[in-house]
């Protein structure tokens, strides 16, 4: 999020101009179609009215999606409507669907107008594709033309996936081009699945009208469930193992919230290096239980100990890493993000620990979540220093680039605007994590986590 009150105000500016432009140009699409063909056919009112309803319906139910988002399918009727009726009555009525399910939701008079200006904007632009290329309303599946389909379909979700990137990126303060590849490029050939329910579907309101659209509407609803019920099992284990990484940092007050905050710069180290959404959240989901091994009896006084650590306590601290792996690979989901636990000391030059690896051996999320547990380290207030600030820490990352730092990570992140997110919540308070060091005069080597 842009920070600050000025930042704020000035993202809220920037967001409803953004808004106005998605609502102008979808004024202007839906006039050039309305200019094309001003009447209105009995039989395109009817598909309109019948599929904006479902689409309405769809909007309504949307499942939960993670990280604040959702989703419904209500692409699939948009586009059906689409086919069936090429025309810019199918506009206004989605438009108004996604307008009424918007009101019915409680959202915000600013999201409410861009949802349906965007559908809008994406169906129309979608249709104008569709008829260059010489889609025809559909009465019979056989009549299709392959091309304008696959036209009508890949230009509606790229109008739709390049709306919601632009507004994201003002809204996160990121760059939405980057925004779009991580939300889309990964989840597009996904989408194309879709291609043949939406066939089906004009298949069924051509034969049996519009009886035959609603009796499909329902187990199309109840798929929209499935999705529900699988985003609530995930984020119930996300939640049980916050849970249980909550109580392990309950041991021991400095280290609260130390995990939480390692798998959010994870996140951000790996977006800044281009990975794909999947892989962020493994890498994610290994920073954050990259510690779990410290629930181990042996570390308990170790970790409640004051003063400086003795030799044969810097070697058991060092056995965390494989305790944390064992713990993890003891839950079967958890089984893949094991080696990036257990190797996120290795050095870049092969002096870390447990198993002295060396360079591209080293799993790339371990290299990632190296970063992202030693920058927090570094942002975190000390007894015997102050927090560092964004300046400070790059300079110890040039300092240890390619001795700790894998170095092609290390430059990618400090030329990348994703760098100065690190900062965004750096914690300040005299009860946060502290590392219990062989050598606590020097910063990087001192990130023992």
């Amino acid at each position: 999020m842009v920070a600050g009150r000025g930042g704020f105000s000035l993202m809220v500016m920037r967001i409803k101009q953004y808004v106005t432009l998605v609502t102008t140009a979808a004024v202007a699409s839906t006039a050039v179609l309305v200019l094309q063909n001003p009447a209105i056919p009995a039989e395109f009112a009817q598909a309109a009215l019948t599929f904006g309803m479902i689409s309405a319906l769809a909007q309504v139910l949307r499942y939960r999606t993670g990280s604040g988002g959702s989703g419904s399918l209500s692409s699939i009727p948009v586009l059906a409507s689409a086919a069936i009726a090429p025309h810019w009555v199918s506009v206004v009525s989605i438009a108004i669907a996604s307008l009424v399910a918007q009101i019915l939701a409680r959202k915000t008079f600013v999201r409410t107008v861009f949802n349906s200006a965007q559908s809008a904007l994406s169906l129309a632009i979608a249709i104008v594709a569709y008829e260059s290329l010489g889609g025809q309303p559909l009465h019979n599946i056989r009549e299709s033309g392959s091309l304008s389909l696959f036209a009508l379909f890949l230009v509606f979700f790229l109008i739709n996936s390049i709306c919601v990137s632009g507004a994201l990126g003002i809204v996160n303060g990121r760059n939405s081009w980057q925004i779009w590849r991580e939300n889309t490029l990964g989840s597009l050939p996904y989408d194309f699945l879709s291609l043949p329910v939406i066939l089906f579907f004009v298949w069924i309101y051509t034969q049996y009208d519009v009886v035959g659209a609603f009796v499909l509407a329902v187990p199309m609803l109840g798929l929209r469930q499935l999705y529900s019920v699988n985003w609530q099992l995930e984020q119930t284990n996300r939640e049980l193992l916050e849970l249980m990484v909550a109580a392990i940092e309950a041991r021991d007050p400095y280290t609260s919230g130390h995990s939480r905050r390692v798998a959010e710069k994870a996140q951000v180290i790996a977006r800044a290096v281009g990975l794909r959404d999947k892989e962020i959240t493994r890498i994610s989901a290994a920073a954050l239980l990259h510690d779990v091994g410290k629930i181990h009896e042996v570390f308990g006084p170790i970790l409640s100990k004051p003063g400086r650590l003795t030799p044969e306590e810097q070697v058991i601290m060092r056995t965390h890493p494989v305790k944390s792996a064992e713990l993890a690979g003891t839950v079967t989901q958890l089984r893949d993000v094991v080696p990036l636990i257990r190797h996120h000391h290795e050095n870049w030059d092969g002096t870390g620990y447990p198993d002295g690896l060396k360079g591209d051996s080293i799993p790339l999320g371990s290299r990632i979540i190296m970063f992202a547990d030693t920058i927090d380290a570094m942002t975190t207030d000390r007894p015997y220093r102050a927090a560092l600030d964004a300046t400070a820490v790059r300079k110890e990352l040039l300092r240890f680039r390619g001795t700790q730092f894998d170095p092609q990570i290390c430059d990618a992140l400090l030329r990348s605007p994703e760098y100065s997110k690190l900062f965004a919540a750096a914690v300040s308070t005299d009860a946060e994590w502290t590392e219990k060091t062989p050598d606590r005069g020097t910063v990087l080597r001192a990130a023992v986590s």
